[in-house]
């Protein structure tokens, strides 16, 4: 009924917390089913994966300007956030309180998307108990892993991608 990537997002945000990783299998999906689309509920809930990435990291500036374009979407997309088996009007409270804490400079605390479809919350939690996380637990702020994976990550093919994409440019003005 929910689609995987929806699934390991959710496992991710409550599970181990993995933000950066709630961005990555997300953002893959969005583009295979609605690629495009920057107003898409796929966007505002990578929006708010990347927010909480930032006001972990006590980047304020970027976690509240996320915040706010996933807040815009999402109270946009009350129906599919509903169909999506989140209580779509605890979850735009969840929102501004955020927003308060990072405006305010609040200590980051975890927080959890308020799923209201059992099911899907009973589905998330096995997988969370499968995958040896536990639902609903704290971020470890001393995983400097966890906490800066941004800036830790192996990006060798990256690079190599952007350095092939320049060689053609170059190839492309010489001829």
């Amino acid at each position: 009924m929910f689609p995987n990537a929806y699934i390991e997002y959710l496992i991710h945000f409550h599970g181990d917390r993995d933000y950066f990783e709630c961005h990555e299998v997300l953002e893959e999906y969005w583009k295979e089913t609605d690629p495009g689309n920057k107003r898409s509920i796929w966007v505002g809930l990578i929006q708010f994966a990347v927010s909480s990435y930032h006001f972990r990291r006590r980047n304020l500036a970027g976690a509240l300007r996320t915040l706010e374009k996933a807040a815009e979407i999402i109270a946009a997309e009350r129906e599919k956030c509903t169909n999506l088996g989140i209580d779509h009007i605890r979850f735009m409270e969840l929102l501004s309180d955020r927003r308060n804490e990072i405006i305010t400079h609040q200590t980051y605390q975890s927080v959890n998307i308020p799923i209201a479809d059992t099911g899907l919350l009973q589905t998330c939690k096995v997988q969370c108990e499968r995958l040896g996380y536990v639902w609903g637990s704290k971020s470890n702020l001393a995983d400097k892993q966890l906490i800066s994976r941004h800036s830790l990550r192996d990006r060798t093919d990256v690079i190599m991608e952007r350095h092939s994409a320049l060689k053609a440019r170059q190839r492309k003005k010489g001829q």
